[in-house]
């Protein structure tokens, strides 16, 4: 068992003995208010404080089992018309939320303008959440072994694949959890080998104020039109920028509108291209790019998703209560009422309830009244 760690009231260390406060240092600072949580520009919090008060979120999705409401799942979630209209909004779509793994895009887009060589199934996988599947940890070595770098350079903690089968398959044979099984290591070896390539400090590569964090930022500022709101640790150790749900949005749709040959374009089409890189074997976001050709899917920790359209509608998808479950069916009802055309889709806009093994019931969307 591992030793329990005596309370103290000094900095928070990670894993390598780097304090967070100094990873943040030299960025935003963070403003926490009574609830902890970061004020909004009108003086509010993003989330319902503890004293109460309308949290602004509204119920998204119910879970129905045999004619039974059990759950209900609220939150927010904008959606775009290509000319970048904000055409449905349900919830507090302009207050701040961290956007996860939904970031990937972004920073993967920051790796490629800082100089790593991203192209194709690399570019796809930077920005996305792999599952751990052989193929993609080869990819990786590869990425990190042209950059003169091994798996140890990886920041990202040490985690079992996703894939099923891959995981069973590691543990019957004896062999541990890695780094480079980990959804994220994708994304650390591009952001390691832009840091090589432009002869930045790689063993400091997750610090917010290191060059390739600060252009992420930067990025991320840009395709969403607005300034960092909050600025915090991810779960892989990297930094993440908060913005709105609707930045958010405007983030992702305006990858997909970019012009072909651009930066930001690549970045869409790689992972259009290469979805099994963006996600693997199973993972909803990538069946739902197959399902969908020309659509742009990326989810994130804690119910957040983000899906673009071909065409330029865009969706963003916050579930407060942090479950997924019911993101990718409320992001096609948004797109739809959005304008886009989701039919190919079909069976991924309800998600089956069962009981004893046997469909009992459906989790799905509530429509706008």
């Amino acid at each position: 068992m591992p030793e329990s760690v005596p309370p103290s009231s000094g900095p928070v260390p990670r894993a390598d003995g780097v304090p967070v406060s100094e990873r943040l240092s030299g960025l935003v600072s963070l403003v926490e208010g009574p609830s902890g949580f970061v004020p909004l520009a009108d003086g509010s919090s993003g989330l319902v404080s503890p004293a109460g008060g309308d949290p602004g979120f509204v119920p998204l999705a119910e879970v129905v089992r045999s004619g039974f409401v059990e759950s209900v799942h609220f939150g927010s979630a904008v959606g775009l018309a290509p000319d970048g209209a904000a055409v449905v909004a349900r919830g507090r779509v302009g207050a701040p939320v961290l956007p996860r793994s939904s970031a990937k895009p972004f920073q993967a887009l920051g790796c490629l303008l800082s100089g790593a060589d991203l192209h194709g199934p690399r570019l796809a996988i930077a920005a996305g959440s792999h599952t751990g599947e052989d193929f993609h940890v080869r990819l990786v070595a590869e990425m990190l072994g042209e950059a003169g770098l091994g798996f140890d350079a990886l920041g990202c903690p040490v985690d079992w694949p996703e894939d099923e089968a891959t995981r069973h398959g590691l543990i019957r044979n004896g062999l541990p959890a890695s780094r480079e099984r980990m959804n994220c290591s994708g994304k650390h070896a591009a952001m390691l080998t832009a840091s090589v390539a432009s002869g930045w400090a790689v063993d400091s590569y997750l610090d917010a104020a290191h060059p390739v964090q600060r252009r992420i930022q930067a990025v991320v500022e840009e395709l969403s039109g607005e300034k960092t709101a909050h600025v915090a640790i991810d779960g892989c150790g990297a930094p993440l920028f908060g913005l709105s749900l609707t930045g958010l949005a405007r983030a992702v749709q305006g990858l997909v509108r970019a012009e072909p040959g651009s930066a930001p374009r690549a970045v869409a089409d790689a992972m259009r291209e290469y979805p099994e890189y963006v996600g693997g074997t199973g993972h909803v976001n990538t069946s739902l790019m197959r399902a969908l050709p020309g659509a742009l899917a990326k989810g994130g920790a804690e119910g957040v998703l983000v899906v673009a359209l071909a065409t330029g509608h865009a969706a963003a998808v916050k579930v407060i209560d942090g479950s997924p479950r019911a993101t990718t069916a409320i992001a096609l009802a948004v797109l739809r009422a959005a304008g886009g055309d989701v039919a190919a889709a079909a069976e991924f806009t309800t998600v089956p309830v069962l009981g004893g093994g046997l469909p009992v019931g459906e989790i799905h969307v509530l429509e706008e009244k």
